[in-house]
């Protein structure tokens, strides 16, 4: 996030976007709603489905999945059609501004209706609400950047923000909702395949030299592979041992089938996890980690916030610390990786990333502290780019709008998205092995609008069977009319129906992140209602 969770509250309009905030983010969903009730804010949601704070929102513009840089797009043409644009920030603070503008003609509200269903008048009284704003700030999640096009999207809502000038500002910015509690601090610390610690790049020659010297051995120079393209390297022979830790591919990838082929064609599979789960099935070895609860050391949550987490109980029968089982690898493969403690590690982290700098076991004592936070006397920092971006001037990016990967047809009439509920988290192998979440919700579902539901002559709770090009699973209808006619919504939390089975491992050509939010399925009744849940895949 460029901003804080507490600035929400000094926003006079929310834009949330890609995001259903209760179910996946219920402690910042709050923060929104105490921000709408006080009077102060107005909350604009632009997403295919209704969600709970739909009813907290001024407007909610559902667009066709998939189509966002063209709405993004059409707002700031409005934007810029009604001077609502900030001409001193532009002035002072960017650059590209006029090669972005003339390719914002096209995106008339009117075409932007043709390719999105937001009617014009929609469309030009959000970027109204939003261009007028003094303070706009921008929410968004995995519904923006799980497309082919999410880097587009991402960089069309930073274009928004500057040409309004909301950036820099409390109350303002471009504020991305992270999919775990602790991704953005894996993210900082380089469990990325082409940055080190603090995102210096693998192939940047200073960078690579740097941690060369520090961890005493040459280091490759060409950025690694995303995990969809770790699979397809598995399956071709280029890869032959994957060593994964505390994740969950069989469950939460794309494409499961192929992720299953491609784990079977591997000469060694390692995972390290807490329970035996539908990948550790599959492995050759596995070694038992620990959860939370029994180690020491940090988490960065989205709003770079780094706070300190404490061992409250030992690990069970024969676990190991996984720095531990990491250093005894290494060393087992010849490299003599010292025994460490979890502060000396953060000691290092600090040394070699300067945006850690500042952050040690002792500050984080009293309290957490938000990145980049340089040196020991630097308080953290609240909200980005208050003078200036990293790069200088805030460069606008011309992107336009390309149709995903996969559009319904005869064959496939559907367009299916996933996502999580409330009551479970990414592939649950923690949430359900808890009683009390299994009997609130036990099994998959599949939503589906009521007018769709009457023509395929479901009803609330009969089987249906999702098939897309990949594979074909059988699950449950749900009927609500929180979701569009011709698009359907599943999930992938349980492991017999999960929704990666049929999902689409096409990549942004740019981030990698593959396209799990839009997928071509038919949908069909399974014989008189009833049915077990279960999979295959092609």
């Amino acid at each position: 996030m460029t901003n804080s969770i507490s600035d929400l509250e000094k926003a006079d309009v929310l834009l949330l976007t890609g995001t259903n905030t209760s179910e996946n983010h219920p402690v910042i969903a709050e923060k929104i709603k105490q921000a709408v009730l006080s009077g102060r804010t107005k909350l604009l949601i632009i997403d295919p489905r209704e969600i709970s704070l739909s009813r907290f929102a001024v407007m909610h513009l559902r667009p066709r999945p998939g189509t966002d840089v063209a709405w993004i797009n059409g707002m700031a043409r409005v934007i810029l059609d009604e001077g609502l644009e900030d001409g001193g920030f532009i002035e002072s603070r960017t650059e590209g501004y006029e090669e972005l503008r003339r390719a914002l003609e096209e995106y008339t509200p009117q075409r932007v209706e043709e390719i999105s269903g937001i009617p014009a008048r929609d469309l030009t009284r959000a970027a109204r609400m939003y261009g007028k704003a003094k303070r706009a700030a921008i929410l968004y999640a995995m519904g923006i950047t799980q497309h082919i096009s999410g880097t587009d999207n991402v960089s069309a809502l930073a274009n928004l923000a500057m040409l309004t000038g909301n950036l820099g500002r409390e109350g303002t910015g471009v504020n991305p909702l992270r999919g775990q509690n602790n991704v953005q601090g894996a993210c900082d610390l380089g469990a990325l395949p082409n940055v080190f610690t603090g995102y210096q790049k693998v192939d940047d020659v200073e960078a690579n030299e740097k941690f060369s010297a520090a961890w005493g051995r040459e280091l490759p120079r060409e950025p690694g592979l995303s995990i969809v393209e770790m699979m397809g390297a598995a399956q071709r022979g280029d890869v032959r041992a994957l060593y994964i830790l505390g994740e969950n591919p069989m469950v939460t990838d794309p494409d499961v089938g192929h992720v299953k082929q491609a784990m079977e064609s591997l000469d060694l599979l390692v995972v390290q996890d807490i329970f035996l789960t539908e990948t550790a099935a599959l492995a050759g070895v596995v070694l038992p980690g620990v959860c939370f609860a029994e180690k020491e050391g940090t988490f960065t949550n989205t709003e770079r916030r780094v706070q300190r987490v404490h061992k409250a109980v030992d690990p069970p029968g024969e676990a190991w610390q996984d720095l531990e089982i990491i250093a005894e690898l290494a060393r087992r493969m010849g490299y003599a990786m010292p025994a460490t403690s979890a502060e000396e590690i953060m000691r290092e982290i600090a040394s070699l990333t300067p945006s850690y700098g500042g952050i040690s076991y002792a500050r984080l004592e009293e309290g957490g502290l938000q990145w980049p936070c340089p040196d020991a006397d630097h308080p953290g920092t609240s909200v980005l780019h208050t003078q200036a971006f990293p790069r200088g001037r805030g460069k606008f990016a011309v992107v336009e709008y390309l149709p995903p990967d996969e559009l319904p047809d005869e064959e496939y009439p559907f367009i299916l998205s996933t996502g999580r509920l409330l009551y479970h988290f990414h592939s649950g192998s923690m949430t359900r092995r808890s009683r009390s979440l299994e009997e609130k919700v036990g099994q998959g579902w599949v939503g589906i609008n009521p007018r769709d539901a009457r023509k395929l002559k479901l009803k609330e709770g009969s089987a249906v069977r999702l098939t897309s090009r990949r594979g074909s699973l059988i699950s449950h209808a749900h009927i609500t009319p929180q979701l569009q006619p011709g698009s359907v919504f599943a999930t992938f939390h349980f492991a017999a129906e999960t929704a990666n089975i049929l999902t689409n491992p096409a990549l942004d050509p740019k981030s990698k992140i593959p396209d799990l939010k839009v997928c071509a399925v038919r949908l069909e009744r399974v014989g008189g209602g009833e049915g077990d849940a279960g999979a295959t895949a092609t």
